[in-house]
Order: C-alpha cells, then structure tokens, then sequence
C-alpha cells in the first residue's frame, strides 16, 4: 500500500530557473567585488509622483534607474568590457542593460538594447510590453536549451563566453536586478557572480535625516550593491563610475519635469482615453 505523506508536499522545479541557475553556476568563479552605496532619491521620486498626479502615468522607478545606469556606463564604457580572447578586451558603444521582469513563476531575463539612446519614458514602456507578453512566447528562446542535456548546455555557455557579441546579445553589457520591491525599509542584496562584468543590484528605500541648507530634513535614501568583475575593472575607474552614477539618480537624471514633456504625456493619455 502507498504511503501517503501529509507533512510536505512535492512541486515541480521550473525549468526556467534550471536554466538561471546553471547560467549563474557558469560564471561561479568570477572574482567579483562589490560595493554598497546609499542614494538620496527623494528629488527623483517626488519628480515621479508629481508627473503622476499632472499626466496619470506611473513612471517605472527601475526604468529611470536603467536610464541612469545605461548614461553612467556610456560616460565610462571600461567598466562593460568583455573578454575578446585571452588578450584583448571589446568595448561596445551602446549600452545593453539586462533586468529580470516578473512573469508568472519566475523572473524573466529581459535584455533592453541601446538603453543609452532611449529616454525614460521609451524603457517604461519597453519593459511593460515585455511584462504584458504573454509567457508561453516570451520563453520560447529557453525551451531548446532547457531540454538539452546538463553537460552539453554547459559546453554551450561555455562557447557563449567566449563570444562578445552573443554574449550581449543574450545576457547584456551590464546588468540590473531588483530585491527592494519584495520588503520594506532599508536594506542591501548580494548578487552572485554573473557573466556581465557590471551588476547593479537595487536593495530598499529607508528614510534619514540629515541636514539640508542648515535645516533637518528627513530624505529617502535607496540601498544600492555596485558589483565589477575585477579580472576586468580596477578600483579608481569603478570609484569614478560609482560617483557618476550617484549624481545622475540624486539629480533626477531623464526624468520628464519640463512643462513640454508632461503636455506631451497628456496629450498621449487623452488620445488613448478616445
């Protein structure tokens, strides 16, 4: 007689996350270095929230955090550099940013090309496309590799590192994950290593208060993770990216703030509204 066990239960392990995980199993002994920097957003979300009540478009917080990242990299194109043999490196001129979007079992690797060309707006909309389509077609890419053999998908990536422009075609130049939006308050993520050689991890909002022209003020501050691959990227050229990628979030970098901009979103809305 078969045993029945009412203390646990067995679900499947999808498929798409074999497949993320042998992917980041590839990259396992990268010499990664990480740092962890705190970022006054409170100019870039209030920015956000006024744009919101004039226009009734809810801008994506990682989409102007994409736009800042892709304008920082194209301001310092060495810190998304890829192997091109053993000894040369390529640096590409656009910016690839790889994120994670949040389709039904698993996130979804979605790479947005040319992001240092395309405004705030352009890679909002890019990347609720990318969640509106529907799974079965957006995974179609994985289902060959998925039912191939573990060694063999293995030999594949393999090959696939040793190809710059496969290499950012499927995985990115940089990369940009987010664990703020699963909790609340302050707090920092650890990425594992990973085949780009920049990774910008997005952990929580806490708020602080600090003094502003002489006065406490109370500000909210974003935890960030800048991670480099240090087979590639020294110490002062990723201080340096670092410091730039701060002022373009403090400054509310792209964010659409001039009356032409949100005339131009109203204008969108009332003729979808039509």
């Amino acid at each position: 007689m078969k045993q029945q066990h009412l203390d646990y239960k067995v679900v499947p392990y999808p498929k798409i996350r074999r497949f993320l995980a042998a992917e980041l199993r590839s990259a396992h002994h990268t010499p990664m270095i990480h740092g962890l920097l705190e970022v006054d957003v409170s100019r870039a979300r209030t920015f956000l929230q006024e744009y919101k009540a004039k226009t009734g478009e809810a801008l994506s917080f990682t989409a102007f955090l994409i736009a800042c990242l892709a304008q920082a990299v194209d301001e310092h194109k060495a810190v998304q550099a890829m192997h091109l043999g053993s000894k040369r490196l390529i640096l590409f001129d656009e910016v690839d940013v790889l994120t994670y979007i949040e389709r039904g079992v698993a996130p979804m690797p979605y790479v947005i090309p040319a992001a240092n060309h395309k405004t705030v707006r352009e890679i909002h909309h890019e990347i609720r496309a990318a969640q509106a389509q529907d799974v079965a077609k957006a995974a179609v890419g994985f289902k060959l590799v998925q039912s191939l053999p573990t060694l063999l998908f293995r030999f594949l990536l393999w090959m696939l590192g040793r190809d710059p422009q496969q290499m950012k075609k499927y995985v990115g130049t940089v990369a940009l994950s987010s664990v703020g939006m699963f909790g609340k308050g302050a707090g920092w993520g650890i990425p594992p290593a990973s085949p780009p050689s920049l990774w910008v991890t997005v952990g929580g909002i806490g708020e602080k208060s600090v003094l502003v022209d002489g006065h406490i003020a109370l500000r909210e501050y974003l935890n960030l993770t800048i991670s480099f691959d240090h087979d590639i990227i020294d110490g002062a050229p990723a201080a340096r990216f670092t410091q730039r990628l701060k002022e373009l979030i403090e400054s509310g970098y792209g964010l659409p703030n001039s009356t032409v901009e949100s005339e131009q979103a109203e204008a969108e809305a009332a003729t979808k509204k039509r």
